[in-house]
């Protein structure tokens, strides 16, 4: 109640709390006592006020109050001021506390009694390496696009990747052991590969060294090995030299999986780059077991010819014997329209390869022989049009380059050095290339049957996504920064950013390509309404909807008020 010397007026005031300070707002003028009297027919104002003020703070709780917003059209908006808010990190945000990672940065920082507020930093660089990818620098910047905006410095950023270097075997650990109250690990078998990540400069130093990129450029390196386990979750990862060679980088890493995580029977399954006969050994006791890729050509001539020869050939609980040269192509194609895999033909045996005792399976299928020979058809017509058109840029690049198709003859036919190089279709090469078509090999030290085996390696594909969304989506490459420390936090965030981000994908029953989830979360903007709340800016689709439904807060209506979405940021960050 307003009073003056002529009238007493009735207003709905509500209460506000903002940027750390309690203040109170006028909502709506309900009118003087005497033109309420009028109005009411003789029923008292004040207790008519009462019980409005108590349906609005019914609606208010209920989240039904209608929200009256008056704009002028003349005023102009306010220099710097921010119209547009992020909101999609809102559902990554729950996953962080789930995981408890604000505990985890929690412990660190009572270790070193820093002042600035760690879990700010920590959980703004992996919200905006899924929304937002871009230096740490521009990151800072852009983490105030969030609806809620850390206070914390540019300096704070920097030195948050110190403490999170020296710390990362800790929030390894501690992230697995604190995942299993969030996503059951199934950590019977785990999957390794090793890839790389280059840098925009010259120079090499500590970690960043010159070696063999899977890119093939010309810029130092450090090499990323990334343990996942059999759901497509990422487990743990290390950071090497760029110039060691993968091989040697799993067994360390596994070691530290064993001692830090508690684990100690699984089976490990990884490409062929990776199956050195140490790290199968190693993975032939202690309750372990491996699965590796075998190259069919690098196999000893007895057991190529085993491998390769047409004859006894089975099919997975079939007792019958085929020969593949004899296949009906008609009923191999009939089959794979109707299965979308179609017949996968093995053979198997025990080999002993430098005093190790291992199963080798191989298999061959129409499909994928079919599939190798288009491959290779491509390449060849692009050897013999680059022979037409620049003969002059025949160099080859790699083993699987169409150019290695190119042969050049630096002889006459009499045997004498030509005047110039003549290149030409290798036409042998062509021909023994196609004798491997089809088929595929593994070994392992298990003795389960071969559609088992199989199976298990052929979820390999999932980590080799893993390495495709960290360096696309993620934009975890060109790596910018120069010191060791900082760079290993780099990759510890987009290590964390991955495992967020598959969890996600997880609660929303995997019905979602990453990029629509990605591009879900950044376009998962609001309106500010000025003292009202926020008014959504997103299109509400089955994206939208799923995530709402599956994290138990709804912002789709018409306008999120202040007290609704403050009690969002409660649920999201308890």
């Amino acid at each position: 109640m307003s009073k003056s010397a002529n009238s007493t007026s009735l207003y709905a005031i509500e209460s506000t709390y903002e940027n750390g300070k309690h203040s109170s707002r006028i909502v709506e003028k309900l009118g003087t006592v005497a033109d309420l009297e009028k109005k009411l027919n003789g029923q008292d104002p004040i207790e008519w006020a009462r019980a409005y003020i108590a349906e609005l703070n019914r609606q208010e709780e209920e989240g039904t109050r209608v929200v009256t917003i008056e704009y002028n059209s003349a005023e102009r908006i306010e220099k710097g001021e921010q119209q547009t808010f992020n909101g999609g990190y809102l559902f990554l945000q729950r996953i962080y506390h789930d995981l408890k990672l604000n505990l985890i940065c929690a412990q660190i920082a009572d270790k070193y009694k820093f002042a600035f507020d760690l879990d700010a930093v920590f959980s703004r660089l992996l919200y905006a390496r899924i929304i937002y990818p871009a230096s740490k620098r521009a990151t800072y910047e852009l983490s105030a696009r969030f609806l809620e905006r850390p206070k914390f410095e540019l300096q704070h950023v920097y030195r948050a990747l110190e403490v999170i270097a020296k710390e990362l075997d800790f929030i390894q650990a501690e992230v697995f052991k604190n995942c299993a109250t969030v996503q059951e690990r199934r950590t019977g078998v785990l999957y390794y590969d090793c890839t790389n990540f280059f840098f925009e400069i010259e120079q090499e130093d500590g970690l960043k060294r010159y070696g063999y990129s899977k890119e093939h450029r010309p810029n130092p390196i450090v090499q990323l090995g990334l343990f996942m386990d059999g759901d497509g979750m990422p487990l743990a990862f290390c950071i090497e030299n760029g110039n060691t060679n993968e091989q040697v980088t799993m067994t360390p890493l596994e070691k530290k999986i064993i001692e830090d995580f508690g684990l100690s029977r699984f089976i490990v399954c990884t490409d062929a780059g990776l199956a050195s006969t140490v790290n199968r050994k190693f993975n032939d006791k202690g309750g372990r077991a491996f699965i590796t890729t075998q190259s069919v050509k690098k196999l000893k001539k007895r057991i190529k010819d085993w491998a390769l020869s047409p004859d006894g050939w089975r099919l997975p609980g079939s007792g019958e014997v085929y020969d593949i040269t004899k296949l009906d192509e008609s009923k191999e194609m009939e089959e794979e329209k109707k299965t979308g895999k179609g017949n996968t033909y093995y053979k198997e045996q025990w080999i002993n390869e430098d005093g190790l005792e291992q199963k080798l399976i191989v298999t061959f299928s129409t499909k994928y022989r079919n599939y190798q020979r288009r491959i290779r058809e491509a390449q060849v017509d692009r050897a013999k049009k680059l022979l037409q058109t620049h003969p002059d840029k025949v160099n080859k690049k790699g083993q699987n380059d169409y150019r290695r198709f190119v042969a050049r003859k630096g002889v006459t036919k009499e045997g004498e050095v030509a005047d110039t190089d003549v290149f030409y279709i290798n036409e042998a090469l062509i021909e023994q290339e196609g004798g491997y078509d089809g088929f595929y090999a593994v070994c392992t030290n298990l003795e389960d049957g071969p559609d088992a085996i199989i199976d298990v390696n052929h979820r390999r594909w999932e980590i080799e996504e893993c390495f495709r969304i960290m360096k696309s989506e993620f934009k975890s490459r060109p790596v910018y920064l120069c010191r060791d420390d900082r760079i290993k936090a780099h990759f510890t965030t987009c290590f964390l950013s991955l495992l967020l981000y598959r969890l996600l994908e997880k609660r929303l029953d995997n019905k979602f390509t990453s990029c629509k989830i990605i591009k879900g979360l950044r376009d998962f903007n609001f309106l500010k309404a000025e003292k009202e709340g926020y008014l959504p800016s997103y299109t509400r689709d089955d994206f939208t909807d799923a995530l709402h439904d599956k994290f138990g807060f709804n912002t789709d209506t018409r306008i999120v008020t202040n007290s609704q979405m403050k009690k969002i940021f409660r649920l999201t960050a308890s």
